[in-house]
């Protein structure tokens, strides 16, 4: 590890010395790309982050929403936290650990701010399915996700998975949280009070993960591999259920004043981020860490990012009451220092090794101000495909097809609260918490009671009255890659459309989201232009939704000897409604189906860049236009999905028509349409957001209820023979349930 030669001249300015080498690796990491957003900062004020459901906004370890209308039944607001994390090139040097890893820092991120995690989603990007290696890191990311979430009890209920050959060098894994508390148990990371003790509860430190947050701030080399594997942290999932378990008993005992999860540069990172948000300081003797691992100098325990550890600030009078609830949950627990109002010091074995002002370590890194270089659109170039052949190899696509390969891994029904399950436009959990003030309270007392108990009801299996009275947070997480290969602005404003539409099929309203911001090396003008359009897009697309942006990550330098990765912004987006009860996304086998949006009627031939179609062909197109008034269309949405008349809903996307009318299909119900035009191909494949497919007893209350919002199309019915029948033109398309499935099931089959 070096300090670069300009960074080291405005500490030494700063200082009024040379920094010590621990200084100067603190400085180093803490000022990387990856922890002070050196490239990024200067265009994340385009989002909007505030709104009155915003309680915590972004700079803490996550953000904290207060759920529309809610109390527990005791008066207290109910909260949900947010997070999102990346752990890129880690997963590219040790899938497994680097994915699993990645699971944990964004739980304890969680934990962090006084919550209980609820939910994970993973958005996830390989190079090209068929090649060995893009396979070898898909199956050990997977794994490792499924291992730590599956062992800590967090379901993994929603996300997204992407292949395109961009990724083939340099993967994203991309991981979000979401997490509940209340406002008398809000905790944040900003220390409270000089004299206040720093306790470190978990694991012992050990030499791994030696610096992973400068290392995450640089492109990968070819022998990243196996030069790079000391900078991968391993995890420990059972530890962190302990950590988990134990943090409720400390946020339940009032014993915690403030919290940081040690993730990017370690304790270092924690304890100086913690001081310096609330100007002031600490004193840290560093051989009082409880460690794994003999003669560790001062370096290592500083910057060594070993999992599952925390840093409280207590009061002096509640410490051994913490290190009684570590030792309950066989936690390590060392008193390591105190809040001050002075510098950030840090001695070991009485040498002070560290000595600076908290803010300036945290907040003094220059930003850079990088030029952008902008690149003509591709000429129009549509592929002249069969129809036929040009349904299959869409439906089949690695990225449309099913992905049930992946979650049936992840043990999504743990803590009995999804509702909807990974597969369907967005998952849907149920909040009992928030909806315990809408009971009586006798009610209330029954159900906290049935949840106490050793055999909870879940959702699934919850009356129909509980379902509709209850609070459903609905939650979708993903990117498009090909939308923003081909046009970074507009593709990322499709995306955030996108997780929007997929929440309102729901029958929720978007309330809030977080983003994981990936880039290529920034220092390239053509990549940082990108980077700079996706940001662009995603933030006017969220204010034009009334959707804060309340936190995020930023993930830059992916980039390896194949090349930048494509612009992908990975947005998670919460929503909610009352009840969790849902329309399902499988076709019933009675009512009219029509298409909300536009099937290339009202403004003329559809465009198809970005579509799968082209990825497939080699084709390139315009980017689709998008609605008019996408807000209105979302609200809409939802109330409609909502009503007593809807039988399914399905929102339209990714492949397009094709794929979504293939997505609905079961053994029981399929659909009989006709598609409206004279342009098959662009009406069947182009990948407009903002659209739906909605099954319906009343195709005259979706014309009222759209009525000056969007057009709405009849396509057709359902039958009860379990096949897709689409007339289209002078063409017919007929395939059954059992075809579609063997179409969608390429995962599987490429993995045998």
């Amino acid at each position: 590890m070096s300090l670069a030669d300009s960074d080291r001249e405005l500490v030494v300015s700063e200082l009024g010395r040379e920094p010590t080498q621990a200084e100067a690796a603190l400085f180093e990491n803490l000022w990387s790309e990856h922890c002070a957003y050196r490239s990024s900062r200067p265009l994340l004020s385009a989002f909007d982050s505030e709104g009155e459901q915003v309680v915590v906004g972004p700079g803490d370890d996550a953000a904290v929403v207060a759920l529309p209308g809610a109390d527990d039944g005791d008066g207290k607001r109910q909260y949900i936290t947010m997070g999102i994390e990346s752990h890129n090139h880690p997963s590219y040097v040790d899938p497994f650990d680097g994915a699993a890893t990645g699971v944990g820092g964004i739980v304890r991120d969680t934990l962090s701010m006084g919550a209980y995690p609820i939910a994970l989603a993973d958005s996830l990007y390989f190079g090209e399915f068929d090649r060995e290696h893009s396979k070898y890191l898909f199956e050990g990311v997977v794994e490792g996700i499924s291992h730590y979430g599956n062992c800590i009890g967090v379901p993994t209920v929603a996300g997204s998975v992407d292949f395109h050959p961009d990724y083939e060098g340099n993967p994203l894994v991309n991981v979000a949280c979401v997490g509940l508390t209340n406002e008398e148990r809000l905790v944040t990371a900003e220390a409270q009070e000089p004299g206040n003790k720093l306790v470190l509860v978990g694991n012992a430190t050990g030499r791994d993960g030696l610096g992973g947050a400068s290392f995450a701030s640089e492109d990968l080399a070819e022998d990243a591999e196996t030069e790079d594997r000391p900078a991968v942290q391993v995890g420990d999932p059972y530890a962190e259920k302990l950590l988990i378990e134990a943090n409720e008993a400390l946020v339940d005992g009032g014993l915690v004043e403030s919290a940081r999860d040690l993730g990017a540069a370690g304790l270092g990172g924690a304890s100086s981020e913690m001081v310096a948000k609330a100007d002031l300081g600490a004193r840290i003797e560093l051989e009082r860490v409880h460690q794994r691992e003999p003669n560790m100098s001062a370096l290592e325990i500083l910057l060594a990012e070993s999992q599952e550890r925390m840093c409280y600030e207590v009061k002096p009078e509640n410490v051994d009451c913490v290190r009684e609830i570590a030792d309950r949950f066989d936690l390590g627990c060392s008193v390591i220092g105190e809040v001050t109002d002075g510098n950030y010091v840090c001695t070991f074995e009485g040498e002070t090794v560290v000595d600076v002002d908290a803010y300036f370590l945290g907040e003094g890194a220059p930003m850079n101000d990088l030029p952008t270089e902008s690149s003509e659109p591709p000429a129009t170039d549509l592929p002249d495909v069969d129809l036929e052949d040009a349904f299959e190899a869409v439906v089949s696509s690695p990225n449309t097809a099913s992905k049930r390969w992946v979650y049936r891994q992840y043990d999504h029904e743990v803590g009995v609260r999804t509702s909807v399950g990974p597969g369907d436009d967005a998952a849907i959990v149920a909040i009992r918490e928030a909806s315990a003030g809408l009971r009586s309270a006798e009610a209330s007392a029954e159900l906290r009671s049935a949840e106490a108990s050793a055999e909870p009801r879940c959702a699934e299996t919850s009356t129909e009255d509980d379902r509709k009275i209850g609070t459903g947070l609905a939650i979708s997480s993903g990117a498009a890659p090909n939308w923003t290969d081909a046009a970074p602005r507009d593709g990322a404003r499709a995306i955030a459309l996108e997780n929007a539409t997929n929440i309102a099929a729901k029958g929720a309203t978007p309330l809030a989201a977080v983003d994981c911001l990936n880039g290529g090396n920034p220092e390239k003008p053509d990549v940082y232009d990108g980077f700079t359009g996706i940001v662009q897009g995603l933030a006017e697309m969220c204010e034009t939704l009334s959707t804060p942006v309340v936190g995020g990550n930023v993930s830059l330098y992916n980039d390896s000897v194949a090349g930048p990765i494509p612009p992908t912004p990975t947005l998670a987006m919460v929503g909610s409604k009352s009840g969790y009860d849902a329309p399902p996304l499988s076709a019933a086998s009675e009512g009219d189906l029509v298409l909300v949006g536009d099937v290339g009627l009202e403004t003329g031939s559809p465009r198809l860049g970005g579509a799968e179609y082209l990825a497939q062909f080699d084709g390139s197109d315009r980017f689709p236009r998008l609605p008019t008034d996408p807000a209105t269309v979302i609200q809409t949405l939802a109330a409609v999905a909502d009503d007593d008349t809807t039988l399914a809903v399905h929102d339209v996307s990714h492949g397009g028509l094709a794929v979504s009318l293939a997505e609905m299909i079961t053994a029981e119900a399929g659909l009989e349409v006709t598609i409206p035009g004279d342009d098959p191909t662009g009406a069947l494949f182009h990948e407009q957001p903002g659209r739906a497919l909605i099954q319906t007893r009343s195709v005259e209350a979706v014309r009222e209820a759209f009525d000056g919002v969007a057009p709405v199309v009849e396509l057709g019915t359902g039958t009860d023979d379990g096949m897709l029948t689409i007339d289209i033109g002078d063409r017919m398309l007929a395939t059954d349930a059992s075809e579609i499935r063997e179409l969608r099931a390429t995962i599987e089959r490429g993995l045998e």
